[in-house]
Parts: C-alpha cells; structure tokens; sequence
C-alpha cells in the first residue's frame, strides 16, 4: 500500500451481488482497495443487472460500508428507457444522500456510465477531494448509432453531460486506448488527466475445476457467457449460432445469460442444438471455461471504441480459445494479433465467422503464452496504482 489509508467513495449503481459486468468488476476493486486497509464505503443501487429488476438486498461486505439505493425504482421494458430510468433515479437518489458522506471522504471513483448522478453532486464535494473516473462504456458511441429526433437529442444531452463530468474529475482512467482517444476527440480532454487500464483478471488462476453438468463431455461445447445486451449483438450472435449448428457436426452452442433479452431469445429457440443456461456461480467459472472449447467474445458492429469486454482477462487466464468478434482494425484485433492470441473475425458475416470457428476448434493454442498475456497487461495492482497516485 502506498502513503496512509485513504477514505475512498464508489458512486455507482452497480455493486455486489450484481454477478456479472460493471457489478463484479466494481465489487472487485473496492475489495481489493479494501484489502490494503483503504477505507471503502459505497452508494449504489440494490442488485438489478442483467435482469432490469431491482432485486432488494441487505447483504454486505466485511469492511465496506454499503448504501443501498432504489428499493421503488421500476424499469421499463423499451431499453433507451430503462437507460433513461436509470441515469435519472440514480442522479435523484445519489443527490439526497450525497451531502451527509461527501465531507468524509479523500476520493471520490464514478464509474461511468451512468453520468448525470456525478454531473448533479460534483458540486457539493470539497475541493480537497480528488476525483477519478472510471469508464466503463463511452455512451456517445452507442447513442450516435440510433436514428430519429428524440435519439438525436438524447445524443446531444449525453455529449453535454458526458464532456462536463469527464473535464471535472481530477483523472480518468479508460479501459482501453480506444475510449481515451475517442472521448479526448469528442470532449478535448488534457493528455495529463487521461489515463488507460485494461480491466483486471477476478478468476483465480488456481481455481478449483468441477464439471458443469450440462455441458456434454463427448460434443464439441461453443459457448457465449455473461452479460446479453446490444453491445453483444445478441440477435445476429443467435443467429450465427443457428445457422452455424448446420454446417459443423458433434457441436452444440450454448448461452449462459440472464435478463429479458437472454429470455426472448429462449423462448423462440427451436433448435436443439443450442441451449440456454442460467449463470454459473463465480466458483464454476473455471469449470465452464475448462469445459467449453471455444468462448465467443463478439462485439456490435462499429461499437469497438465504446468498450472493452471485462471478462477478457478471465478468459484468457483459463486458458480457454476464444473467438474475438470485432471491427476491422480495432484495438483488441491489433491486441490478439500482437500477442498471438487465438481467432479473430471482423465481419458478422455468417460464412466468414463460420470459417473462423472452424480454425480455431482445430487450432492448438500455446495456453501458458496466453496466461502470460493476461497477467502482463490485465493486473488490479496497475489499476490501483494509477486510482491513487
């Protein structure tokens, strides 16, 4: 630890027992904060991620100092309205209660998005308190892909909102060169306050394998886990798998997911060749990794520079293939081509992607190069440092 405990506040509605994203990667660093006996407290939601649904929760971390918000919140099933629902209500909610902690506090970390919470209190911290974002999406990105008046206009208020909070914190921290460059474009941000980290393995590399039970030990296992929302592509992510359960024999494909979209998709499946799970709990991951021949990682077109999937470096730490799907030149083509990574395919073209699988399910990968990338580059100590320097 350097320099003496600091009192750190972490403003997100994102927080444990969220089991996945932004939830697990923030209950992972405040543990870890927490760890070098930093004093952490936290103001965030009950549990409502993937499912849209806040889910109320008492349950609390040794050492943490949780505030629990939203208990009456309701999101709406349209998703430009559950993102609208959530910005306001955790903005209202953070601004009622912000006052009676924000004197007591040495640094205050919003994880972006959502951003109109820090855009409401920044004015009632002490100048004395430092400020360190943390960017998780770049919200401009995806809102410049919608059409029509009304998206146009929440384009316009997203900027405004996004630029005013990013120029007042004292750094920012993005999850990948692509969002620091584009955000500085947008938003001409100082060189000096904008810092990059990738996010941080939260798999123990040691972990314990057991056997996931619906995972069938004599088929080839193609598997998709985690968070299903638009910057998955969920919709065409389904339908390559359709249309891939055609062309390979002695594979099944399978999601493991949670929320309304994993539900639809569910509910209009037909083939049986592709099958739907819950979530595996944390200590199964391994399992699940060590399972599957091949995890899927696919990003939306054109969304690249807007994101960085955070359960990469779990991935690359089991040791499982991976087939990347992204833009054609984006950050992480050029990272898994630099580092001799697995598969990468920059077209959701169904017959290109399903080449790409097929290479990779053949390939023999070098699993401890790929072991030694994850921990050069996706490290909580470097993400720590550069939270407190």
């Amino acid at each position: 630890m350097k320099g003496d405990p600091k009192k750190i506040l972490f403003l997100t509605p994102h927080f444990y027992p969220e089991p996945i994203s932004t939830g697990k990667f923030n209950t992972e660093l405040a543990l870890a904060l927490q760890k070098q006996e930093h004093e952490i407290s936290v103001l965030c939601y009950h549990p409502l991620y993937p499912e849209w649904q806040i889910q109320p929760s008492e349950e609390q971390l040794e050492g943490i100092r949780i505030k629990r918000m939203g208990r009456s919140v309701k999101f709406p099933n349209n998703q430009f309205l559950r993102r609208l629902v959530l910005e306001v209500s955790f903005a209202l909610n953070t601004t009622l209660h912000i006052r009676k902690i924000a004197k007591r506090v040495d640094y205050v970390l919003p994880i972006f998005p959502p951003s109109l919470a820090f855009f409401l209190i920044k004015s009632f911290l002490p100048r004395k308190t430092k400020t360190v974002g943390i960017i998780h999406d770049l919200q401009q990105i995806y809102s410049q892909q919608k059409t029509g008046l009304m998206h146009k206009i929440v384009s316009s208020i997203i900027n405004t909102v996004e630029r005013k909070c990013y120029k007042s914190c004292n750094r920012l921290i993005f999850l990948s060169c692509e969002m620091k460059d584009k955000a500085s474009e947008l938003y001409r941000l100082r060189e000096e306050k904008t810092l990059v980290q990738y996010p941080f393995i939260t798999l123990n590399e040691k972990f314990e394998i057991g056997t996931i039970k619906v995972l069938d030990p004599n088929k080839i296992n193609i598997t998709y886990s985690g968070a299903l929302g638009e910057k998955q592509n969920p919709v065409q992510l389904y339908e390559f798998f359709n249309y891939a359960s055609d062309k390979l024999e002695n594979v099944e494909f399978h999601i493991f997911s949670k929320g309304n979209i994993f539900s639809q998709l569910k509910e209009m499946n037909t083939n049986a060749k592709i099958k739907f799970h819950e979530l595996v709990p944390k200590n199964d991951l391994g399992a699940l990794y060590k399972q599957s021949e091949v995890q899927i990682v696919p990003q939306k077109e054109g969304t690249s520079m807007g994101s960085l999937p955070s359960k990469l470096p779990n991935l690359l730490i089991s040791g499982v293939k991976t087939l990347l799907i992204t833009d054609p030149g984006s950050e992480l083509y050029h990272f898994y081509k630099n580092n001799g990574l697995s598969e990468v395919a920059t077209s959701w073209d169904y017959s290109v992607l399903l080449k790409a699988l097929e290479k990779i399910i053949k390939l023999e990968i070098d699993v401890n190069s790929q072991k030694a990338v994850a921990n050069e580059f996706f490290t909580i100590d470097k993400m720590i440092d550069k939270i407190l320097e």
